[in-house]
C-alpha cells in the first residue's frame, strides 16, 4: 500500500469524526462500552485527557485524510508501562491500514513515550483483534474468564503484551512487510 501515512495527536477538530466512528456498530460491537456515547459525554472525555494527560490519544491519516484512532491509557510511570486501544474508523480505509496504523502507534510507544511495556485486550470472539495483536508481535499473557457484560452475559478477554525488546528486535521486519515508505510520527503538541 502506498501513500503518505501520519500518527498525529488528536485535536478538538477531531471530536465530530472520532464519535462517528466510535459510535458506529461496527467499532461498538468491539468495546467493552456498547452504547452510544453523546457529544458532551465525548467532549467531557477529551477535555478533561487534555488538561490530566490521563490518555495520548491520536489520529491516523493516510494522505491527510483520517482513517484511524489509537489511545495510550493506564500509564504506569514506575514500571514505564501502558495499555492501549485502537480502531480503524473509517469503513472504506484501504486494506492494510490497520497494521501501518499500529506499528506507527507502537513506534509511537516505544520510541517517544518511552514505554517498557505495552498491554492489550480483546475480546475471546473478536478474532481480528486477536491475529492483529499477534501480527504486531504481541504475545498473549492470559485469559480474563467472565470478565465483561455484554451481549446478554460475561465475556471473556484475552490479555497481550509487547516489550519494547521484543518491538525492537521485529519492528525493521514488520515493517518491511507492511509497507516500503517512510513514515512520520508527528510529536506536536496540536492546538488542542
Amino acid at each position: 500500500m502506498n501513500g503518505s501515512y501520519l500518527l498525529r495527536r488528536m485535536k478538538e477538530a477531531d471530536l465530530d469524526v472520532v464519535l462517528r466512528w466510535r459510535n458506529s456498530d461496527r467499532i461498538r460491537e468491539n468495546m467493552y462500552t456498547d452504547r452510544h456515547i453523546t457529544m458532551e459525554e465525548h467532549s467531557r472525555w477529551y477535555t478533561t485527557n487534555q488538561y490530566t494527560r490521563a490518555s495520548d490519544c491520536s489520529i491516523f491519516e493516510i494522505d491527510g485524510q483520517s482513517m484511524g484512532f489509537i489511545n495510550f491509557t493506564r500509564f504506569d510511570p514506575q514500571n514505564q508501562s501502558c495499555h492501549w486501544g485502537f480502531y480503524v474508523g473509517d469503513p472504506q480505509a484501504p486494506r492494510g491500514s490497520g497494521s501501518i496504523m499500529g506499528s506507527l502507534g507502537l513506534e509511537h510507544c516505544f520510541e517517544n513515550l518511552r514505554m517498557r511495556k505495552c498491554f492489550g485486550e480483546a475480546f475471546a470472539f473478536n478474532a481480528a483483534s486477536i491475529a492483529f495483536h499477534r501480527k504486531l508481535g504481541f504475545r498473549e499473557e492470559g485469559s480474563l474468564r467472565k470478565q465483561i457484560w455484554k451481549n446478554g452475559r460475561y465475556e471473556d478477554v484475552l490479555t497481550f503484551i509487547l516489550s519494547t525488546e521484543e518491538w525492537f528486535r521485529i519492528k525493521n521486519e514488520l515493517h518491511s512487510k507492511i509497507f516500503n515508505v517512510p513514515f512520520v510520527v508527528d510529536e506536536g503538541g496540536g492546538d488542542g
